[in-house]
Parts: structure tokens; C-alpha cells; sequence
């Protein structure tokens, strides 16, 4: 559905050239939630303007539904209004809401049915849906400055769902907001995902998004993407950075003679004994280093360290054992045992 092949963008600033996106190939299939996470400076909001076209690409390309939009980039009046037509399927949600203050909820909802020639009983129909739809049927006549962040969050939805898109991006649309609203509106945007069959594109700084809405994601540093995927294959994925950041364990080795390994559980294997079974089948002493358990897509997923007596070669069996569970096993050297959070809270 959203394809970006070698997309590159150079800003020029007081004679300087900075590079935001550098050669970025990304693939977010038809019907998904993709999560795109990185710290401040990562490229993550040139990366999601440039999929929309409000940013146009110093190179590459950007295709959305089959159709290339930067070939329609700079190519005339035809061009520029087959690309309006284009943009009109892409809905937007922002940080900061962007909603007129001199407007009513409904008539900010309304605001891009004007610009595509819409009738005023059109725009007024589709506008009063949409917020039933968002849960906001009872605001249509308050202004802005009567709502909750999370109410004008909804309401932002609601109008960058006015055209009827295919595609809705999201730029850290919940960071503005309190923990229990953004679960709400997480929950909204996962809702819409499956009964509007939208592909939902957002950017965020915050594991929690990802693990709560995330179908797949990918991270990125200093303007390229460095890892991709399904958040289940990444959680399979041995020396996975976002696996690690999504769920961080940590602990070290008491001493030289003891094996660390990091186990990763998911679908049926989070709600086994597997732990106690190892300890049972071998007879031996297990010390449990660290734990991290969660829900991602509806399914337990957690990652646990533990330590074995004896070094790796003593351990071979046991470990095999694990394996043939069905987990995912890691063996942590000890140069590298503590592994750093990799998204600092509050980054952008």
C-alpha cells in the first residue's frame, strides 16, 4: 500500500546541507498498522511528510496505492491536480491537533469537504457520521477551546477521515497526551484500522504505541531504516533492537561459570511452565535475572533472563531444550549483558 524506495531528503540551512533521510526503502502492506520509532533527530516526521508529499524528496520514490506520487510532483497544472486528487486519499492526524479556533468541531470536520467543491448538506451529513463514528456526536456545535486534548484528537481523526482515505498517517498524534487517553486513542485508531480497512502509518517515540497497535515496525537512526519487520518476527529475531527495547530485560552473571540466556515467549509458549519443566527435567538451580511481559496484537508476548549453573557448553542440553519449546533463545555475552533502553522517554 505505502512504498519508498531510496527516498532521500537534504534541507539546506545557512549554507549547510542536512541530511534527514538517507536512502530509505520501506514497504507497509495493504490493511496494516506500521509503527515507525527513533529518537529526536531520526528522520521519523521528514520520513512521513515525505510520504504525503507536504515535504517533497530530494530523491526517490514515494508510491501510495499503486501510484507514484512523485512522478506527479513538478509536472504542471495536470500533474499538480491529479497529486491534490492523490493527497485527498491520504488522511493526516497531527501532534498538535491543527484545528481552527473560529470553527465549530463540525465545521472543522467539514473544512476539507469544502475544499473538494462538497455541498453543504454533504458536508453536513458526512461531517455529523464522522463524529458519531470518533464518539463525538454530541460536539458538533463546541468550539476547540471546549474540548479535552483527546476530544480534539478525535476530532482531528474524524476530519483527516473526511475524504474517505486508504491511507491514514499519523505524526505522534498521542504524544500530547496523558497515558489514559492515548490508550483511547490508540484503541480509536485500531478500531478504524479494521472496520474501515484503513493502512494506518504513524511515527512515534514510544514503545507502548507499538506494542499496543502494531502490526509491524521499523527503526530508524540518523535517517535510515536499520531494522524492519512484523513486531513477531522481530521478536524471533536473535540481537533484535527493538525487541530488546520493547521488552528490556537485564541482569549479569553472578559469576565466570554461569550461563545467561535470554528467552523469548510468544503465543502459545507465554502461558506454558516451560521455566519450571527445565528445572524439573535437568535437576537444576535456575536464577531468573529479569522479566518483561505484555500483550502485542492479543497475544502474550514476553522476554525472561535467566542463569544456568556452568558455563555454555555445560548448558548445551538445557538450552535445546528450550528451543524445542518453541522459544526463541539468545545466549547473552557478558561484555554485553546490559543492553541500553534504546528510545529515551519524551524524545521526539
Amino acid at each position: 500500500m505505502i512504498t519508498t524506495s531510496g527516498l532521500t531528503k537534504v534541507y539546506s540551512s545557512r549554507g549547510r546541507e542536512i541530511t534527514a533521510l538517507d536512502g530509505v526503502d520501506l514497504h507497509v502492506r495493504e490493511g496494516e498498522v506500521y509503527g515507525v520509532i527513533g529518537q529526536s533527530g531520526a528522520g521519523k516526521s521528514s520520513l512521513i511528510r515525505c510520504v504525503n508529499l507536504l515535504e517533497r524528496p530530494t530523491s526517490g520514490t514515494v508510491t501510495v496505492a499503486g501510484q507514484d506520487l512523485t512522478a506527479l510532483a513538478g509536472r504542471g497544472p495536470r500533474a499538480g491536480k491529479e497529486l491534490r486528487r492523490a493527497r485527498s486519499r491520504i488522511g493526516m492526524v497531527f501532534q498538535h491537533f491543527n484545528l481552527l479556533s473560529s470553527r465549530t468541531v463540525q465545521d472543522n470536520v467539514e473544512l476539507p469537504l469544502e475544499i473538494l467543491g462538497k455541498s453543504g448538506k454533504e458536508r453536513s451529513s458526512k461531517a455529523l457520521g464522522l463524529l458519531d463514528l470518533v464518539g463525538l456526536a454530541d460536539k458538533a456545535g463546541a468550539y476547540p477551546a471546549q474540548l479535552s486534548g483527546g476530544q480534539k484528537q478525535r476530532v482531528g481523526i474524524a476530519r483527516a477521515l473526511a475524504g474517505d482515505p486508504k491511507v491514514l498517517l499519523s505524526d505522534e498524534a498521542t504524544s500530547a497526551l496523558d497515558p489514559e487517553t492515548t490508550r483511547s486513542i490508540l484503541q480509536l485508531l485500531r478500531d478504524l484500522n479494521r472496520q474501515l480497512g484503513l493502512t494506518v502509518l504513524l511515527i512515534t517515540h514510544e514503545m507502548d504505541v507499538v506494542k499496543s497497535v502494531c502490526d509491524s515496525a521499523a527503526l530508524m537512526e540518523k535517517g535510515r531504516i536499520v531494522e524492519s519487520g512484523t513486531v513477531s518476527e522481530l521478536l524471533a529475531t536473535p540481537g533484535s533492537e527493538l525487541a530488546a527495547a520493547l521488552f528490556p530485560v537485564g541482569g549479569d552473571a553472578s559469576g565466570e561459570d554461569r550461563t545467561v540466556v535470554d528467552v523469548t515467549f510468544h503465543g502459545d509458549s507465554a502461558t506454558q511452565p516451560v521455566i519450571s519443566q527445565l528445572a524439573r527435567t535437568y535437576n537444576i538451580d535456575i536464577s531468573i535475572l529479569g522479566a518483561a511481559i505484555d500483550t502485542v496484537g492479543g497475544l502474550q508476548v514476553g522476554r525472561m533472563r535467566i542463569e544456568l549453573p556452568g558455563r555454555y557448553e555445560d548448558n548445551v542440553v538445557p538450552i535445546g531444550f528450550l528451543r524445542e519449546q518453541g522459544l526463541q533463545i539468545g545466549v547473552v555475552d557478558h561484555a554485553t549483558a546490559q543492553q541500553p533502553v534504546l528510545v529515551k522517554e519524551g524524545a521526539k
